[in-house]
């Protein structure tokens, strides 16, 4: 399965012009529900899909089909994970995360979900963050469906390929970074250690269903917010494009920060086209303490 690359937009899909002032009067009635997405980390230094630059122009990231079906799969997918995990693991928060955890302490937020897997909202302070696709630093088994660190499965790793080492070209967004073939082969995996099944990430590969439960809860915060704003995300995946929907046929305002399209402009009160840091950091400058 191919992940979704683009969507063709139409005159009828875009949204209004938003302006900055449209989104303060949102966030200051409060009980907004955040949904963000790839673009809110490209400041960190994290890239995104879908966007000009987007790793979806050069890069298919793992299936599931793949990666559950094919071990030639999964040693390709740990190898380069192995080595582009690093670079995730040390991004810094930027200043959209930081002013989302800022406007959640104050009130204005009720929820974050968010579709990154980097962990980068928590890592700034927001608290009860839900991570729509999972997060990096998990891993779980196939078999028992046991839990660990990724660090656990990151000294393994060191240990089973002393000296793996290679010059990595570019990092995705799903972890992993480009290598060629002779640096994967050869590339030793290792198994459970509870019960030898197979591990992954504990992220949701594309082909790859949210679990139902987690769907629930994100529609139960939807329900319960007054308003969505969404954060750098093409909302091209139903995945966080449903809730977007869900929201706007409840009348619920909903307002996408965003540069450039997206797939729910349509469902939107506006779209505002502005760097993440700079349009939140304003935001959070010009709501009352």
């Amino acid at each position: 399965m191919r992940p979704t690359l683009s969507w063709t937009p139409t005159e009828e899909s875009a949204a209004a012009v938003a302006s900055l002032d449209d989104v303060v009067e949102v966030v200051a009635a409060g009980g907004v529900l955040v949904l963000s997405g790839a673009g809110l980390s490209t400041e960190s230094g994290i890239p995104d899909y879908r966007g000009d630059t987007g790793s979806l122009h050069r890069h298919t990231p793992m299936t599931y089909q793949e990666f559950v079906g094919s071990e030639d799969g999964r040693q390709r997918y740990w190898a380069r994970s192995h080595l582009g995990w690093r670079t995730i693991a040390r991004a810094e928060p930027n200043s959209g995360h930081r002013a989302v955890a800022e406007l959640q302490a104050r009130g204005y937020l009720d929820a974050v979900l968010t579709q990154n897997v980097d962990g980068l909202h928590q890592a700034a302070g927001a608290t009860g963050v839900v991570e729509l696709h999972g997060s990096l630093d998990r891993v779980v088994c196939l078999a028992c469906k046991r839990t660990s660190p990724r660090e656990d499965l990151d000294r393994r790793l060191r240990a089973a390929n002393p000296g793996f080492t290679a010059e990595t070209t570019r990092i995705n967004p799903d972890g992993d970074v480009e290598l060629p073939a002779a640096a994967v082969r050869g590339f030793a995996l290792v198994d459970c250690a509870d019960c030898g099944g197979v591990l992954k990430p504990d992220v949701v590969f594309f082909g790859e269903n949210v679990p139902a439960e987690r769907v629930r809860r994100c529609y139960d915060l939807v329900d319960s917010a007054e308003a969505v704003l969404v954060l750098g995300s093409s909302l091209t995946v139903m995945s966080g494009l449903r809730f977007v929907r869900h929201a706007a046929k409840a009348g619920k305002p909903v307002l996408i920060i965003n540069q450039g399209r997206t797939r729910g402009d349509s469902h939107a009160r506006g779209r505002l086209d502005m760097p993440l840091g700079l349009a939140l950091t304003d935001l959070a400058r010009r709501l009352p303490a």
